[in-house]
């Protein structure tokens, strides 16, 4: 589940194959429920996202037996490409991926799958107070819209100060820095609204935080936010603000060539039948030594279980024996945050003739911030938008064709007419998924990393955890995925 600068992290325009691709793995690469109803493995694996693949991937090559059981008739998780009326797939969740975001390059790469530059060449735009302002993001500000003086001066110094408090949080235990304790009782937005003191700078921050975590500043526990920042980097490079929401040389700096679903989906294809669709896990029960898998038409015997979902899923799961009271109390305390992607499709991306590239800031409508989805090819144009946190819960019992209405209305507003008429448009609306209910990431207000932050990735028995929300670096993005399936691996193979 970033974009100050347009900040964000998911979507794209690939080839039809890619989807063809994928849809090949559903068929005939991967079993269902119904061609197996038991299997007795060393590892049952629940989650088929980029977690739950990785460490069937890591565990398969060190000989171990595995099973995958997704609920869903498709691998990927919150990655997903979405097939376009007229050819080609579009990505409806992660898409972006940058600087020190390795491991998911590294799989990628293993997999032939290339990347490409997010399309970054003209101007952004910052529309603010009903005004339009284009601005280069190639001068010393970078993408950063630029408001009045004072308010640039305010959020330079701001964005020093979360740097820096940053650098004072471990990530791999948060909950021990040395003011984790003050940092966790006071809500991100109580902390802006006394630093932050010009309100252009507030704006500028709120508009980051909705663009990185899809939640208004009210619901982050300041301790996470600088977690967040920290562990945007790797174990030789610290993580700033700066990485989460730039385009160039930030976490939105590149796309996959055909869609990102084709990192899971190339994946699981070297899985085969060893990946379950359309099995999702009811029951996880110790039986002696081992441990019962219970999902839709199938049961699985294994020796260890790693869950690979969100937390808030996690907990839907029923356990026996119950699972240790701090282990259920941290998931019923982190919530998916809010966020839907809409994209719409054209014959050419006009915008680009105007000397724009796409990028959006916005202080108004249901669509804050956006990118040029185009292909590598430009053989069509694309504005992808998010739609995140209170304005994604606006929008949730909506008909798709009012949040169409909606989201082209915000498009006129920043590219003109021609933005009104697309030739197709597709919507991801994640809080409405029945098997994610929200995204990118789970979120945690305050008090929850202090009190339950110890149990995010302590195994229960047999029982291990993975998911991007359990990764110290790059939690909440593909790349936190990959390595948390890297990690939980380790760990299984370790006890085996």
């Amino acid at each position: 589940m970033a974009r100050e600068r347009q900040l964000s992290r998911r979507s794209l325009l690939g080839s039809t194959a890619a989807l063809a691709g994928a849809a090949t793995l559903t068929a005939t690469t991967a079993g269902t429920a119904a061609a197996a109803t038991t299997r007795d493995v060393d590892v049952a694996i629940v989650g088929g996202g980029l977690a739950g693949l990785t460490a069937a991937r890591d565990l398969v090559a060190a000989g171990r037996t595995v099973v995958v059981l997704e609920a869903r008739d498709r691998v990927g998780g919150r990655v997903v490409n979405l097939r376009l009326p007229d050819g080609g797939v579009t990505e409806g969740g992660g898409e972006f991926i940058g600087p020190t975001q390795d491991r998911i390059k590294a799989l990628a790469d293993s997999l032939g799958v290339a990347t490409f530059a997010t399309y970054n060449t003209g101007k952004n735009l910052l529309y603010k107070d009903g005004r339009k302002t284009p601005y280069a993001t190639d001068g010393l500000l970078g993408s950063v819209p630029p408001v009045d003086v004072a308010g640039l001066a305010n959020a330079a110094i701001v964005q020093a100060s979360l740097d820096d408090m940053a650098k004072q949080v471990p990530v791999d235990a948060p909950w021990t820095a040395a003011k984790a304790a003050e940092w966790d009782k006071q809500t991100f937005e109580s902390w802006l609204n006394a630093n932050a003191v010009v309100p252009s700078a507030k704006f500028l921050l709120d508009v980051a935080c909705t663009s990185i975590f899809s939640a208004e500043p009210r619901e982050l526990s300041l301790l996470f936010v600088l977690f967040y920042i920290a562990a945007a980097g790797n174990a030789s490079t610290p993580g700033t603000l700066e990485r989460l929401t730039e385009t160039a040389n930030g976490a939105q700096e590149l796309r996959f060539v055909g869609g990102s679903q084709r990192v899971p989906a190339g994946l699981a294809a070297t899985l085969g039948d060893r990946v379950v669709l359309n099995a999702p896990v009811r029951t996880i029960a110790r039986s002696g030594g081992t441990y019962v898998v219970t999902a839709d038409g199938i049961t699985v015997t294994a020796k260890r279980v790693v869950v690979a979902v969100p937390p808030p899923l996690a907990a839907r799961i029923r356990y026996d024996p119950l699972l240790p009271a701090a282990r259920d109390q941290l998931t019923q305390r982190l919530p998916m945050a809010s966020v839907a992607k809409a994209i719409a499709i054209y014959d050419t991306p006009f915008w680009r003739a105007d000397g724009l590239n796409g990028q959006v800031v916005s202080d108004t409508g249901v669509i804050s911030s956006t990118f040029d989805n185009s292909p590598p090819d430009a053989s069509y144009g694309a504005l992808m938008g998010f739609i995140e946190a209170d304005e994604a819960r606006k929008l949730d019992a909506a008909s798709e064709a009012e949040v169409r209405a909606a989201v082209l209305k915000d498009y006129v507003t920043y590219f003109g007419e021609k933005a009104a008429s697309p030739s197709s448009f597709v919507l991801q609306r994640w809080n409405n998924e029945a098997y994610t209910r929200g995204g990118p990431v789970s979120i945690a207000a305050p008090g929850v990393l202090t009190q339950y932050g110890p149990a995010l990735r302590e195994p229960v028995g047999g029982i291990h955890w993975a998911g991007t929300e359990t990764s110290v670096h790059w939690m909440g993005f593909m790349d936190g995925a990959v390595r948390s399936g890297e990690r939980v691996a380790k760990e299984v193979l370790a006890v085996l």
